[in-house]
């Protein structure tokens, strides 16, 4: 029998990083990345800039205050596949994410940071042409961090530890429009400033709401203006229909699971709160939580189809770092992939009522109680109008 010998193949720097850049990233998920890189590290304030430089390029940074990095430390979080976190329930997951989240809109990911209040700041970067030209995994490392980022950091992390996700060579964002610095293209860029809002006040909810205990609190601003938390469940206004634990064998640990009933747009309280529900077919669903974080929003995972007539029911699925096998997380943290028997068990079991109770709702509303009865006979029609025309 021949002897079977092993050699070290080390994949071409430059179509390796280059392929990484298609990881399937949107744009909103790739941020909400590097904010729980934030998280990981502690932070309670993160702050995010998206402006057009004087010469039409995109710049991007998010600055926090979190446990800074000294120079190995950050040489090691720009390797990609990093070091496992010594601490399982981070959101920071496989050692990937900052590299092939930011490098999916850019082509230059620098990594600032200042391990000590009286440590001066370091910076790491990756620079995809340079890679390229070089055909080697060359990082590069300064003593002299951009001045800018640098400037961003001591805004929000004064006289303390912190760090600064910079993206320069921003080519993915903004590459459709011929003049980066006209109209259409700082309308677009209004536009992902807006979406990134939303999408960060919900996939941190838990964390924004200074009231919600199950997450540490932290403060995420968008171009200086505060993100506030949105509820999907709209607790003040739902009700709880059906709850679960789920246990599995061989996991430490147990799903949680909700369903609440929203009321129709005519039942909320006023036009504002009908608003604030955003009441339409694409935001029912499951609602599926890893370590207090959102995922995954608005769909029934190929259980059922969205219709109409199941607008008001959405479904809380909270789980921990402890089912991370069980459920296959992409790289992503957008998408997972339930065991057969609980989603089986989901279908056929746990959402039948609910899904019974929230069609009924839909179609006659909540029985009226005594109350509601003695309201005047043109009370609902005339908030069925209110509400029709803020829609």
């Amino acid at each position: 029998m021949s002897e079977v010998k092993t050699i070290e193949s080390i994949p071409d720097p430059g179509r390796t990083i280059e392929g990484l850049r298609d990881t399937g990233y949107s744009f909103e998920t790739a941020i909400a990345d590097l904010i729980d890189n934030s998280i990981a590290a502690k932070a309670t304030k993160i702050s995010i800039r998206i402006e057009h430089t004087y010469r039409g390029d995109v710049r991007l940074s998010i600055a926090d205050n979190g446990y800074g990095l000294d120079r190995d430390g950050l040489i090691r979080a720009m390797q990609y596949g990093s070091p496992e976190r010594p601490d399982p329930a981070s959101l920071g997951k496989y050692g990937l994410g900052l590299k092939t989240s930011s490098t999916a809109y850019c082509r230059r990911l620098s990594l600032i940071s200042r391990a000590a209040a009286s440590s001066p700041a370091l910076m790491a970067t990756w620079d995809l042409d340079h890679v390229i030209s070089t055909r080697k995994w060359s990082l590069q490392v300064s003593d002299e961090p951009d001045k800018e980022s640098l400037d961003h950091l001591d805004k929000i992390a004064i006289l303390s530890t912190g760090t600064v996700v910079l993206w320069e060579k921003v080519d993915r964002l903004l590459r459709v429009y011929k003049n980066p610095m006209g109209q259409p293209a700082a309308k677009a860029l209004k536009r992902y400033r807006e979406n990134l809002r939303e999408h960060l006040a919900i996939t941190f909810q838990r964390f924004l709401d200074t009231s919600d205990d199950r997450a540490q609190n932290i403060e995420i601003k968008v171009n200086g203006d505060l993100v506030d938390p949105w509820d999907p469940f709209q607790k003040d206004h739902s009700e709880k229909v059906a709850e679960e634990l789920i246990c599995a064998e061989g996991i430490e640990s147990s799903c949680c699971i909700r369903a609440y009933i929203l009321p129709r747009r005519e039942e909320f309280p006023n036009d504002q709160a009908a608003r604030v529900a955003k009441l339409s077919s694409n935001m029912q669903g499951l609602y599926i939580y890893r370590e207090q974080r959102l995922i995954h929003k608005g769909d029934w995972l190929g259980m059922f189809q969205e219709e109409p007539h199941s607008t008001l029911l959405r479904v809380e699925f909270s789980f921990d770092h402890k089912w991370d096998d069980a459920f296959r997380l992409d790289i992503k943290k957008s998408q997972i992939f339930l065991d057969e028997n609980l989603w089986t068990y989901l279908k056929d079991q746990f959402l039948t009522a609910p899904r019974r109770e929230a069609n009924r709702r839909y179609r006659q509303g909540r029985n009226k109680n005594i109350r509601q009865r003695s309201r005047g006979p043109h009370e609902e029609s005339n908030t069925n109008i209110r509400n029709n025309e803020a829609e």
